[in-house]
């Protein structure tokens, strides 16, 4: 059994992150037996749903889910309804209730747009587990506009010791960004290379091409933290998990920003450059030669 749930996470990440979902899907049909292990295991795009009693959006993933039912933090009921389906205590519903309001507010603020939902559910030794997510999309309006998705993805466990509790956080960024490009004229090695490849015929002197391009770039990214923060009350864990998780998301997002794109970027401009390499070298040249004659 272990065996086989390893070889199936071994095969997930090798496959492309942009078809999670379709190979998740592709293995629980071959081997349905694992499928709860698949699932809980591997990390997916999340999903928008609607409440059907409050018409509010929340997101919907594997911590949230009784079978094919999804449960929604705004009016605590299942979708489809399921009549046993796990639910919060009381007094961590009222808990549950405060988190969604704060973490949409922080979703404002530092997404401005997009959607949040927590959840909360009871542990056996007497603590309490969460996750918190966001979800921001960007839809273009034309085929020339880039589209992409962020997911973020914050379980957490609290262990009450005294007037301190002892925080494990494990964070996942599933980033998805793909960009268009179109030009109706050519660049100057591509009229160069066409004009060498038929020498003897004028009209690839002053040819216009039109050039288009899709970049996809995918993936995901998870980070894990352990804190203890001082409590006064029930409250006190959404501010101490919020400071956690503000802190997680901006070192994620520098990292992101810094050495993922800032790699990328490299690797793409060591391979082909935007620019006319003849007149590059050229440049390099005179800078030489005024480099000379400074000196001198």
């Amino acid at each position: 059994m272990t065996e086989l749930v390893d070889s199936m996470l071994d095969l997930m990440r090798r496959l492309p992150p942009t078809r999670t979902e379709e190979n998740v899907n592709a293995l629980i049909t071959i081997c349905p037996d694992y499928a709860d292990d698949l699932l809980g295991s591997v990390d997916q795009p999340l999903q928008l749903k609607t409440d059907r009693a409050t018409g509010r959006v929340y997101l919907a993933c594997d911590y949230n889910r009784d079978g094919e039912s999804y449960r929604s933090p705004w009016s605590n009921e299942y979708d489809p309804p399921l009549d046993d389906g796990t639910l919060p205590t009381p007094r961590l519903r009222k808990l549950e209730i405060m988190a969604n309001e704060a973490f949409d507010t922080y979703r404002e603020m530092y997404y401005e747009g997009g959607v949040s939902s927590v959840y909360l559910w009871d542990l056996e030794d007497g603590g309490f587990a969460g996750v918190v997510l966001f979800q921001k999309s960007m839809t273009p309006s034309s085929n020339q506009e880039p589209s992409g998705s962020w997911d973020s993805i914050h379980v957490f466990e609290s262990s009450e010791r005294g007037r301190q509790a002892h925080y494990k956080l494990t964070s996942t960024i599933m980033l998805q960004l793909t960009t268009h490009q179109a030009s109706e004229e050519g660049g100057e090695n591509e009229k160069k290379v066409a004009a060498a490849a038929n020498p003897g015929n004028t009209k690839y002197k002053d040819i216009q091409f039109k050039c288009s391009g899709e970049v996809t770039l995918s993936g995901s990214m998870t980070r894990q933290l352990e804190q203890d923060w001082p409590i006064h009350d029930q409250s006190s864990h959404i501010t101490n998990t919020g400071r956690m998780i503000e802190e997680m998301e901006i070192k994620m997002r520098n990292s992101l920003q810094e050495v993922y794109f800032g790699k990328t970027r490299d690797i793409v401009y060591d391979l082909r450059s935007v620019e006319d390499l003849e007149r590059a070298r050229r440049q390099r040249e005179l800078q030489k030669e005024l480099v000379g004659f400074i000196k001198r």
